[in-house]
Parts: structure tokens; sequence; C-alpha cells
């Protein structure tokens, strides 16, 4: 009898057993799908879905918010994907947010994205459809990939025949490499570039120093720079040598006009001395014979001062 009752203790210790591991399964299935989570249905509808399957997981910032529940194809061979939103977590996804599918890796599962979006707008409600933005499939990428491998090829290739000739002493770069005589003509460029920075270096400080002594009060230049009232006299003293200058353009034009005038004019005076050589050489024979008179009366006022009849009176002047 206590046999049976043993038997009968383990019997029923086994099937509880059986039943809360059973349960457990149960629990840990159900966390796993979310089937025990309070969720909302949002829509997805993508041109393709690259091998995104029911049960893949959603990421919004990178944590997991909700999974893949179903696909179903529409009129125009897009699909329609329902995604499972955990409820707690939807005030976090933006009404404007995007999506896009994307890999858990290089060749990993598949995977939807959420991001972008303005959380002002509001968030995503039960039923709404995110924008899809294409994503870059695997094949697009080893497209790229191929495309770069030929452009490396190709780049490796050029620079290997560029290699060769620059080796050969082929076009400058080799000349310069393998010509000695360049190479001192490209030296001597050099040595002359250093020296004039050199010089402008030099020039630069002479200039910084003039103009340190610009700010000296006192000096001329300063006084030149600053002083308004020098300034001023500055400029009067341009403005009455340019008049002083018109003044002097104004003589000369008259001095020309009036010499132009004595050339051509015969009926004055200087006119007729300057192009009537007959009254020129009258009026030089009558100076001569003004100064043989003069000579003359001075012999007869000597004469006269020696006469007896006008001694006297010399002599008393």
């Amino acid at each position: 009898m206590e046999d049976k009752n043993k038997h009968g203790v383990k019997l029923g210790l086994f099937i509880f057993l059986g039943l809360a591991f059973f349960l457990a399964g149960v629990l840990a299935i159900g966390n796993i799908n979310n089937s025990f989570t309070k969720s909302i249905n949002i829509i997805s509808v993508f041109h393709q879905v690259n091998g995104l399957q029911p049960g893949d997981n959603v990421w919004l910032s990178g944590v997991k918010v909700g999974t893949v529940k179903e696909m179903q194809f529409l009129s125009n061979s897009d699909v329609q994907v329902n995604i499972s939103i955990e409820k707690k977590l939807q005030q976090y996804i933006p009404k404007n947010a995007l999506a896009k599918i994307s890999s858990d890796g290089l060749i990993g599962n598949k995977l939807i994205i959420i991001y972008s979006g303005d959380i002002n707008a509001g968030h995503i409600a039960a039923n709404d459809t995110l924008t899809v933005e294409a994503g870059i499939t695997n094949e697009e990428m080893m497209n790229t990939l191929q495309a770069n491998n030929l452009n490396i090829l190709a780049i490796t290739t050029d620079f290997k025949v560029l290699s060769k000739k620059i080796v050969s002493g082929e076009g400058s770069i080799g000349q310069l490499l393998a010509s000695d005589d360049l190479y001192n003509n490209l030296s001597k460029s050099v040595a002359t570039i250093n020296s004039a920075a050199s010089r402008l270096n030099t020039m630069s400080e002479s200039l910084v120093s003039f103009t340190e002594k610009l700010n000296v009060d006192g000096n001329l230049a300063n006084s030149f720079v600053e002083d308004t009232l020098l300034f001023n006299q500055i400029a009067e003293s341009i403005a009455n040598l340019n008049e002083a200058s018109a003044t002097a353009i104004t003589i000369a034009e008259n001095l020309q006009t009036t010499t132009a005038s004595l050339n051509q004019n015969n009926n004055t005076v200087a006119g007729v001395i300057l192009n009537d050589t007959a009254a020129s050489e009258h009026l030089k024979q009558s100076l001569i014979n003004l100064e043989s008179s003069t000579q003359k009366l001075n012999e007869n006022m000597e004469a006269l001062q020696h006469n007896f009849l006008f001694r006297r009176y010399f002599k008393n002047k």
C-alpha cells in the first residue's frame, strides 16, 4: 500500500514538474514573440523587402521596439509590411518618422530601422503608415565595390607605368631624379627664392619699423597723418600752388600772343624794330649819331670850361 502511495506521489510530482516546465516554456516563447505584450500595428509599404521575413526585428536608435508581423503583396507588386510596435514605446516614435530595410551586419538578418522625424509633430498611432526610404541592397553594394575595385586596378596600373617612367628618367620628375644639372638648377632657383624671401622679410620688418615711427607723436610723418590743421595748411598751399601755376600758364600764353603779334604787326614801334630791317638800320645809325653828338657835346663843354669867358662861371659852379 505504501509502495502505491509512493508511486502516486512520484507520478504527481513528475506531472507537476512537467506542467511547470511547459508553462515556463510557453511564457518564454510568448515573451520572445511579444505574445503577452501590448502592442499596436503600423504599416510600411516597400517596393522590395530584400529577404525580410515575419519575426524580424524593428529598431529605433539601436533599440528593439517591435517585430515584423506579416507581409502581403499589393496590386502594384509593392509589399505591405505590418509592424507590431510595443505600445509603451510608441510615444518615442515621431509621426513623421522614416523607415528603411537594413541588415544586422554585412550578411546578417534583415531588419527595419525607424529613424528621423520630429517628436514635436506628435507620436505614431495605431494603423499609421511610415514613409519608406529605399535602402541600398547587398547587390548594389557588391556592384559598387566591384566598380571601386576596377577603379583601384586602373589607378594602380597607371601608377605602375608612371613609376616605371620616373625610374627610367622620363618626364620632368624622372629628369629631376636622374639629372644632376636639373637638380643643381632647381637648387639655385630655390636659393634665389629663399634670398628673395629673406629680402622681403627685411622689407617687411622695415615697413613695420616705419609704421611704428608713424605712431610716435611729434615727428613730421605722424603730424602729417594725424594733424588735421597741418593737413589743411598743406592742402591750402597746394591750392595756392595750383593757382600760381594757372597764373603762370596765363602769363606764358599772353607772352606767346604778344610775341606772335610783334612778329606779325609792323604798325607798332616794337613790330617795326623787329620786322623792318631798314627801320632797324636807321635806328641803329641814329643811335650811332646820337652817341657821336654826345661825345662832341662833351668835348665842347670841356672847351667852354677852359674858355676865359666862362671859366669864372664854371669855377663858381
